[in-house]
């Protein structure tokens, strides 16, 4: 029986799984969203992604590249102390992985961690009140968001018990003075998590400049709680909301796949 010999790999393949390679361009295709969504800053901030059967293994971005350069092949790959173990040319941002490198040491699910330094989110880190039940997206995260005081620029590994011991069981935080942080076992749960929040704090910033905030009721953020569960079940929790966003970006330009 005549066969179909296998096409070239491509060198940006070379040497990586398809199990990699396909978390490489989930993860590329999300900096590209943020991109789109205007959660950048310079070439700051970082969304990491444990590589899928290697519980040491995160793929994070080049520092130095704006998220909009971000492609799959020249993700960066790091164990958990943030050391390189490819041979990419680019450095890695060092406070980008110490505060990540906490959660994904020590909590089994966190397999996507997303840090923004978005103006809306950085504007109600800075409110003492943090986040106001005062609108629709605030509502869904009742009881969801924990909160960390600020201590400077995250270098030191030493925050990363306080940084935990803060989280607690949530898996949304408002980094007071500083930003947003959200992760999930997906990809695509971290973003969703990360998208409410941000518009959350959207609407409180715009609401504010107007008047006082009307705060929902607590009888009604229950009842609002429980039927948004409905929406969606939570095993497949941003599965659509972020497919849809990753079909607007390849439009636009999928050179995140190379």
């Amino acid at each position: 029986m005549a066969t179909t010999a296998a096409p070239p790999a491509s060198p940006a393949r070379a040497g990586i799984s398809e199990t990699e390679w396909e978390a490489r361009l989930e993860l590329a295709s999300c900096y590209r969203v943020f991109d789109h969504l205007g959660w950048t800053e310079l070439i700051y901030n970082h969304i990491t992604l444990r590589v899928p059967g290697e519980d040491q293994a995160f793929l994070i971005n080049p520092f130095g590249l704006h998220f909009s350069e971000v492609t799959a092949s020249n993700l960066v790959k790091i164990d958990i102390d943030g050391n390189k173990l490819d041979d990419s040319p680019y450095p890695v941002n060092v406070a980008g992985f110490v505060q990540h490198s906490a959660f994904h040491r020590h909590l089994p699910g966190a397999h996507c961690i997303m840090h923004t330094h978005s103006t809306a989110g950085s504007a109600v880190a800075s409110l003492e009140e943090g986040l106001s039940l005062s609108n629709f997206y605030a509502g869904q995260l009742a009881g969801k968001i924990a909160y960390h005081d600020f201590e400077g620029v995250t270098v030191r590994g030493e925050e990363g018990g306080r940084l935990l011991a803060n989280l607690g069981d949530k898996r949304l935080m408002i980094l007071r003075n500083h930003g947003l942080l959200a992760m999930g076992r997906t990809v695509p749960e971290a973003f969703l998590r990360l998208w409410v929040l941000q518009r959350a704090c959207e609407i409180q910033v715009a609401a504010a400049s107007m008047g006082p905030l009307r705060t929902i009721p607590a009888d009604v953020l229950a009842v609002h709680q429980r039927d948004i569960g409905k929406i969606a079940p939570d095993y497949v929790m941003g599965t659509a909301e972020f497919a849809a966003m990753v079909r607007l970006v390849d439009r636009r330009d999928p050179s995140w796949r190379s």
